[in-house]
């Protein structure tokens, strides 16, 4: 069984909503008045991952600058990062849960991804 059943056009557009979810929820959220830190590290998160989604290979993507997997390993530190800071960076309640949320949820989402897009024929299929 493939746990990898999310097609990689899905992925690119919950990118973009987490992009501008990291980006907004600060604001929404008052990180502000939990951490500075929290408040601008989730601001520059969703900045980063648009730029980076914008130059990814794939459907919905800018440029072809950067391979997916390439994509799928800065999507997994950042995932990593904030799963880990939401336990360890004392931020309060609100602030840590969006923090454990996010980071679970991107860890997740990196790891049912399919690695090939769904229009690109497999080696296997090729052959048959």
């Amino acid at each position: 069984m493939n746990i990898r059943f999310l097609p990689q056009s899905v992925h690119g557009v919950l990118d973009y909503a987490v992009a501008l979810t990291l980006i907004v929820a600060p604001f929404v959220l008052d990180f502000r008045a939990d951490s500075e830190f929290a408040h601008w590290l989730s601001v520059a998160a969703g900045a980063g991952l648009l730029v980076y989604s914008l130059l990814t290979d794939y459907s919905v993507g800018a440029l072809s600058a950067i391979p997916f997997k390439a994509h799928l390993a800065l999507d997994f530190a950042a995932g990593a990062l904030f799963l880990v800071l939401a336990f360890v960076a004392g931020f309060e309640t609100v602030t840590a849960v969006f923090y454990g949320v996010i980071g679970g949820a991107v860890l997740a989402v990196v790891g049912v991804t399919e690695l090939e897009p769904a229009d690109k024929p497999s080696l296997t299929a090729a052959l048959n």
